[in-house]
């Protein structure tokens, strides 16, 4: 099994699928049911978590991921680079907080370049 580093859109897609899925496979619901009821608690919770804090879709995540790995900050890193797809920072403080753990000084360009690319998403 190999390991990727998605986005939170990339999630509510996936669970989107599989919630499809297996309402299909239960056959006829009731209207007034809920559709998350197909899913166990963690995974609901993680459906209700994407649903509300992902702000773009799938595809816009993917070429903001490939953009921002072509940004020298950013050093090819993937989990920075789905981070910044997830947070969409729009602040300096934003910026910092996702390149806090790593061993990289930012530059008032390298904030700006980050901030720059966000902002053609949003």
């Amino acid at each position: 099994m190999s390991e990727k580093y998605i986005t939170l859109a990339e999630v509510k897609d996936i669970l989107a699928e599989e919630q499809e899925k297996r309402l299909a496979e239960a056959g006829p619901q009731d209207p007034e049911s809920d559709p998350l009821e197909v899913f166990d608690q963690t995974t609901k919770a993680a459906m209700e978590h994407a649903q509300r804090t992902s702000r773009i879709t799938a595809e816009q995540a993917k070429e903001l991921i490939a953009e921002a790995l072509g940004l020298k900050c950013v050093n090819n890193s993937e989990s920075i680079a789905c981070k910044i797809a997830d947070i969409l920072p729009q602040y300096a403080v934003d910026v910092r907080a996702i390149f806090s753990k790593e061993r990289i000084t930012l530059s008032e360009d390298d904030i700006n370049d980050v901030i720059n690319l966000v902002s053609k998403y949003l």
